[in-house]
């Protein structure tokens, strides 16, 4: 957190306890929350903060290179604290946005290079299928 408090100086913005508190809660989950579900974990903490303020925190942390906006394509936009290009597994059935090894995808990477002119900087890329717990629900 001292990292991203100097970070935040460096830029010019004030280091406050709701930013930080944002940034804390994306470094330290596996889910890929949205603004909402960000407000709703933390309300309790932070009872004065309205979600206008998540959406401003959101945004000045992924303008700072601190977090990726993701946009899987179902009406709102996920949060990611791993700011590393890596695709994503999302779940058709419940919504859960998971990581997935950007190893995985290395010789697709070295595949695109080899037939394109393009000098690659980042990829976006989603898989959408069904997690195990939906597919057991959808077998039932």
């Amino acid at each position: 957190m001292e990292e991203a408090a100097a970070l935040l100086k460096q830029k010019g913005l004030k280091v406050t306890p709701q930013r930080l508190a944002i940034l804390n809660l994306l470094r330290n989950t596996k889910e890929h929350p949205t603004a909402e579900t960000i407000y709703k974990k933390l309300a309790s903490d932070f009872p004065t903060m309205s979600l206008a303020t998540v959406y401003k925190t959101l945004e000045v942390l992924k303008n700072i290179g601190l977090i990726q906006e993701l946009n899987v394509g179902e009406g709102s936009f996920r949060y990611d604290a791993n700011t590393n290009s890596h695709p994503h597994l999302v779940c058709l059935g419940c919504g859960k946005v998971e990581d997935l090894d950007e190893s995985v995808l290395q010789n697709l990477i070295e595949e695109v290079k080899k037939h394109t002119d393009y000098r690659l900087v980042e990829q976006k890329l989603y898989f959408y299928g069904y997690c195990p717990a939906c597919q057991k629900k959808l077998s039932n």
